[in-house]
């Protein structure tokens, strides 16, 4: 499963910071190395690869442990794949801090780790430019957006960058005690030392990560019944994080009262009136997002994220089987899930396929090892006539499905990637002409240009020219959707390996 993941983290590298840090990543790959055997191993400078790790280690992508010789630098793989998740994780923090914070936390993903003081100063320069939102820009409402950050947890004190392999302190959130005119007057070019220059942050991640799969369990239960639903199971989840630890597989039992009183503040007046109704039937139902753990207090439940990602998932490969092979392979594969050990001759009657077809099927599945074949010897001794017949029963492994999935979720977004590469590499020239009368346009405009000079200039890119741009804007418009969505597959399987 390491060939595409390795060939998909050493393209994200290459595309995010170059190829001299993608060099050196790429080499990491191979294992944990020593700095002399990196640059042997890479053939670049001594200076270079001091360089290229010091990115690497700003970033977290890389930490290191001293041994009795020397310092060994370690790759680790999951947080580079994180790179594709950034645009979501500012979507997130814009949702529930704001459009400033979105801007703010790009800051902190850009650089890895920085003060409190400097990123409001970055925010602060970078909404400057924004017209609509020059007239609100206030240092003390940044500020405010910044602890709002922290106090959700985005953002926390970043310690592990200089130390070792593993971090072993816990999560920091003191807010740090900001001077306000002091950073005022940074903004307007005076040279002063700010007080918390050396109080670095960085990105919560595994905060983002929980976010994620909470979004998935709420799109799953609303998609499933309605937005009724939906809002229950994010208030059950949000109850869950009181009592449980974060990455329980099980939540502790959540009381009936307490679901109560936080449907009534929710203002779903729909949900209140029918909440013994919507809990049952999602108790009741296959997926079994909730069980019913006690009776004392009106009911007690417990939300089973394990069993809920192992349902997310069989539902993924069902749907992926249908895309590729059709609903009645699909409809073999769910036999074959649900009987869990049948033979072809029992999976031809129970179909209700015709038997050449649903044998062409069944083999097909198995020869792209989306169900596996066992072959079961009848008791006794061994004829010496010859061999008896063997009959064949088919199963499926999941755990060998999600690996196989996850393989080819990293071999597609490869390929999309490179693919936009290869359109933007392609049609480079149009894009920057385009630009340019963009811009020669937006100036003529400021200077009050006539209408037929706006003309002339829009008469610069020709009508084929300006065809084919758009043509390619929209391949890359459909290839950057489509890699969101093989993430989000991506995403949704490694959640079953986290649990299982």
């Amino acid at each position: 499963m390491k060939d595409f993941y390795n060939k998909l983290c050493s393209l994200l590298l290459e595309e995010y910071f170059g190829s001299i840090v993608q060099c050196i990543g790429e080499y990491l790959l191979f294992g944990t190395k020593t700095l002399g055997a990196i640059g042997f191993g890479t053939k670049l400078p001594l200076g270079k690869v001091k360089e290229g790790l010091c990115v690497l280690i700003k970033y977290g992508f890389v930490t290191y442990g001293q041994t009795d010789e020397s310092v060994e630098y370690t790759l680790h793989q999951n947080k580079i794949i994180m790179l594709l998740r950034y645009p979501r994780y500012m979507l997130f923090a814009k949702t529930y801090c704001g459009d400033e914070s979105e801007i703010m936390l790009e800051e902190v993903l850009k650089h890895g780790y920085i003060s409190a003081s400097e990123l409001i100063i970055k925010t602060h320069k970078r909404l400057e430019q924004t017209p609509k939102s020059s007239q609100s820009i206030s240092i003390p409402d940044l500020k405010k957006v910044f602890e709002l950050l922290v106090k959700n947890q985005f953002l926390m004190h970043s310690t592990s960058f200089e130390t070792t392999v593993k971090d072993t302190e816990k999560p920091n959130y003191t807010l740090p005690n900001l001077d306000v005119i002091a950073i005022s007057n940074v903004l307007k070019g005076q040279n002063i030392e700010l007080v918390d220059s050396k109080i670095y942050w960085k990105v919560n991640f595994d905060r983002f990560t929980q976010d994620l799969r909470d979004q998935i369990v709420i799109s799953a239960a609303t998609q499933r019944f309605d937005k009724n639903v939906g809002e229950l199971m994010r208030l059950l989840i949000n109850l869950m994080y009181l009592r449980t630890a974060s990455w329980a597989a099980t939540s502790n039992p959540i009381p009936y009262t307490d679901i109560k009183e936080e449907v009534k503040k929710s203002n779903f007046q729909e949900l209140e009136h029918y909440l013994d109704q919507y809990l049952r039937l999602l108790e009741e139902d296959s997926t079994q997002f909730i069980k019913r753990v006690g009776d004392s207090g009106g009911g007690q439940y417990s939300i089973d994220m394990k069993n809920a990602f192992k349902q997310l998932t069989w539902e993924t490969l069902d749907h992926i089987v249908t895309e590729r092979f059709g609903s009645k392979a699909a409809r073999i594969f769910r036999l074959i899930r649900y009987e869990h050990d049948i033979n072809l001759e029992q999976i031809q009657n129970l179909a209700m396929i015709p038997a050449k077809e649903a044998k062409f099927l069944t083999y097909t599945l198995s020869g792209e090892s989306y169900i596996q074949t066992q072959e079961m010897r009848k008791g006794g001794t061994m004829s010496s006539s010859g061999p008896t017949k063997s009959p064949y029963r088919f199963c499926i492994d999941l755990t060998r499905i999600v690996e196989m999935e996850i393989e080819h979720c990293y071999q597609a977004l490869y390929n999309i990637i490179k693919r936009r590469d290869h359109e933007s590499t392609s049609n480079k020239r149009m894009i920057e002409k385009q630009l340019r009368v963009q811009i020669l346009s937006a100036n003529l405009k400021e200077h009050g240009a006539t209408e037929q000079q706006l003309a002339d200039i829009a008469e610069m890119m020709t009508p084929s020219e300006t065809q084919q741009l758009e043509k390619a804007q929209n391949a890359i418009k459909k290839l950057a959707a489509t890699e969101l969505q093989i993430d989000e597959t991506l995403f949704l399987l490694s959640m079953y390996f986290r649990y299982h």
